[in-house]
């Protein structure tokens, strides 16, 4: 990877991440402050816990996602010790989907009028463990690569024995 992609991919989660921590702070003052009282036509304190949590599971995401890059630039990604990034990426994309299925539900009451609302969410919710399936292949993928790299790196070792 360049400096340039590295550099705007690095400014891409340094603004997400700041996003996130902005809805968590809105979210809590919300709730701390009761400035905003709830009508009834939307549940709004469990809809800004979840989101609390959803904001939590993008950030882990994200933190994953920085250290993977800091791995890809010294060239050491293809190691076992990115597993554990991978995997935790993988956990955080799937409490999204569970948080977003929590949404769901809790919006569901409302929608009695117009259900199609909710099995849209529900079929976003399914895209989003999607995308944990999907990053569950590359897993499995960088699992071949690094593989095929220990198996590389002792072939080399015995032709330098040989040689």
């Amino acid at each position: 990877m360049g400096k340039l992609t590295v550099g705007a991919l690095r400014a891409v989660l340094v603004v997400v991440f700041a996003g996130t921590v902005f809805v968590q702070a809105g979210m809590v003052w919300a709730l701390v402050g009761g400035n905003d009282p709830e009508d009834g036509s939307v549940p709004l304190t469990p809809l800004r816990l979840i989101t609390i949590l959803g904001m939590v599971s993008a950030q882990v995401a994200l933190v994953c996602v920085w250290r993977l890059v800091t791995m890809v630039r010294r060239g050491t990604v293809f190691s076992h010790a990115a597993f554990r990034y991978v995997d935790v990426m993988i956990g955080a994309i799937v409490s999204a989907a569970l948080v977003w299925f929590g949404v769901t539900a809790v919006n569901a009451p409302g929608q009695r009028e117009d259900p199609g609302v909710t099995v849209i969410m529900a079929g976003v919710g399914v895209a989003i463990l999607g995308v944990a399936l999907m990053v569950l292949v590359l897993r499995m993928l960088l699992a071949q690569a690094v593989a095929r790299d220990v198996e590389a790196t002792q072939m080399r070792a015995e032709l330098d024995e040989v040689i």
